[in-house]
């Protein structure tokens, strides 16, 4: 076990760094950070003195430590477009980001697996054949196509629900949070719903592939013999073992719905990290890009290594296996 941690550890290190890499090039190769701090009216001192300040005048093998070191400490310098700290420009959005992604996915799972199972249990039954029918809609359909008609449908014609903004929010220390409110739920559902769809639908497929093999197994067959009750069958033996690779996807949905939710927050004028995102590309804004960029893959490698150890932890066979070449 120790061994397989300290594997993954390392793997991560190597991931990160190389996106640390990829994001220090857009410092290198996407603009002029001189230019865009002076603009064009600088005189030359001013612009060398600025290098000189930044440790751009500086060899790359240093600049790229000095970068790294930065990173990890959370700074990447100052916004380019609104002069402020990066670090506290994300400590900002992320909240109203992670709270979105965060109950999509609740959204996705609460309603996915249940329709999953009932369409691998009344397979050819009218209602299953809604559910694929529904889900190759989620599947197909783009994200900012069904914000767009969330919000004709549910704010401009029946009037029941906000098509903008986050709503009023309450402050808990640095952390803000729409939850503890009325408006903040009503401010909520619509990007959450939109965000969902995708999820919601790839999880009902995934789960009824997964059921359907697992009923042709042979231990379900024992299981039968054995005099069990269909309860007990299905969600006694069955979708045990069906969620198993449910749980990998839906970690690597939920640093997906962090990393995409860019549309969705365009769309509703969510206040999140992906609107951020989309208005320091339109500025070229670069320490906002390149912290973005780090965050997510930081993201998506902490939810990498915490579903391999679910995954690890969950599945038997996985133990035997590790056991067994250790040995």
């Amino acid at each position: 076990m120790l061994v397989f941690i300290l594997r993954r550890l390392a793997q991560a290190v190597i991931v990160m760094l190389t996106v640390a890499f990829l994001a220090f090039m857009l410092f290198q190769y996407v603009g002029d950070p001189v230019t865009n701090l002076l603009g064009q009216d600088a005189t030359q001192e001013q612009r060398e003195q600025l290098r000189r300040d930044l440790g751009l005048d500086q060899p790359f093998p240093v600049q790229f430590a000095k970068f790294v070191g930065n990173a990890v400490q959370g700074e990447f310098g100052l916004s380019l477009r609104q002069g402020r700290k990066v670090s506290a420009l994300i400590a900002e959005r992320f909240p109203a980001t992670l709270e979105l992604a965060v109950c999509a996915a609740l959204v996705a799972l609460a309603v996915g697996i249940p329709l999953g199972v009932y369409a691998a249990l009344r397979r050819g039954s009218f209602g299953s054949q809604v559910a694929m029918t529904v889900s190759l809609l989620g599947v197909s359909l783009p994200t900012f196509l069904i914000g767009i008609l969330l919000i004709l449908f549910f704010s401009v014609m029946l009037k029941w629900l906000p098509s903008f903004g986050r709503g009023d929010v309450v402050t808990i220390g640095t952390w803000t949070t729409g939850l503890l409110t009325f408006d903040g739920w009503r401010h909520l559902v619509l990007p959450a719903i939109t965000l969902s769809v995708f999820q919601l639908a790839l999880i009902l497929r995934l789960v009824r592939a997964e059921m359907l093999e697992v009923l042709r197994t042979d231990y379900i067959k024992f299981a039968r013999a054995r005099g069990l009750q269909d309860r007990a069958v299905y969600f006694g033996h069955a979708l045990k073992n069906t969620l198993v690779p449910v749980i990998t996807i839906t970690g690597l949905q939920l640093g997906g719905l962090i990393a995409f939710a860019i549309v969705t927050e365009t769309v509703f004028q969510w206040p999140g990290m992906g609107l951020l995102f989309i208005q320091a590309v339109q500025f070229a804004d670069i320490p906002v890009m390149a912290a973005y960029l780090c965050l997510i893959a930081l993201i998506f490698v902490v939810i990498n290594l915490t579903v391999d150890l679910l995954y690890f932890a969950v599945d038997p066979r996985l133990r035997v296996e590790k056991t067994g070449a250790g040995h």
